[in-house]
């Protein structure tokens, strides 16, 4: 027989359901660190670091949840007590251990420093002033605007003879486009790709932008009208012979 076999194999059975004691305890009570610090910090996703005389600990939590508690010792030793992976070696596990409640103390520690960090803050604001009158100017303006070019895109619609179109031209060195459908205008477009819609099938055009362009649309209707008086001298001049 050879010597050593009738020797019985240790079982690592308690040493293993102990360490899975003790990481479901630490897994539960940093856990609640990690929601804590997601609440603090505003926001689901996050890590923190906090130092001990013996090392720095990190946590990490992810949608609010605990997603890996790291030790890492002065000696430059790293331990994961609790991550998403294989659980930590033993030693490395109570080595970590003898430093977990100056961990806690210094968490504690950070919340306390910011305990009363919103104490000075005024909860009265100023009175904010409604924008009623504003966007009541605006809408009269953009509502005369959709007018004349209502009558311009029915005028286009008469004598281009197509159900949709558009009409371009040039104020003050700055494209200004209708585009218009059966009679009715799509969008009032000023400033080529990018630009501003004054007019458009969705949302109406700021203020501002409204102020600053108003002024320039009797500029695109006569630009219109001078098209249109073209049109008519072109069209005179037409001939089917001696009358």
């Amino acid at each position: 027989m050879i010597d050593g076999l009738d020797e019985e194999t240790a079982s690592t059975e308690r040493l293993r359901a102990r360490r899975q004691e003790v990481l479901a305890a630490v897994g539960d009570h940093a856990g609640e660190i990690a929601r804590e610090l997601a609440l603090l910090e505003g926001g689901d996703y996050g890590r923190r670091t906090f130092s001990t005389d013996r090392g720095e600990w990190t946590v990490k939590y992810e949608a609010g949840r605990l997603e890996f508690l790291l030790f890492e010792s002065r000696s430059g030793a790293e331990t994961y007590v609790i991550s998403t992976k294989r659980p930590p070696e033993v030693t490395a596990l109570r080595d970590a251990m003898v430093d977990y409640d100056a961990f806690v103390a210094a968490y504690n520690e950070f919340v306390d420093a910011r305990e009363d960090v919103l104490d000075d803050v005024d909860p009265e604001f100023p009175e904010v002033r409604s924008t009623e009158t504003v966007v009541a100017d605006r809408d009269r303006l953009v509502a005369a605007i959709g007018e004349v070019a209502t009558e311009i895109a029915q005028q286009c619609y008469r004598y281009e003879g197509t159900d949709y179109g558009t009409f371009a031209t040039t104020v003050d060195g700055t494209r200004w486009e209708l585009k218009w459908e059966e009679g009715q205008v799509s969008y009032l477009r000023v400033g080529g790709e990018g630009g501003v819609y004054l007019l458009s099938q969705y949302s109406p055009p700021s203020a501002p932008d409204v102020r600053a362009l108003a002024d320039d649309v009797a500029g695109f209707v006569d630009a219109f009208n001078e098209f249109v008086d073209e049109l008519e001298v072109d069209l005179g001049q037409v001939s089917f012979g001696d009358s």
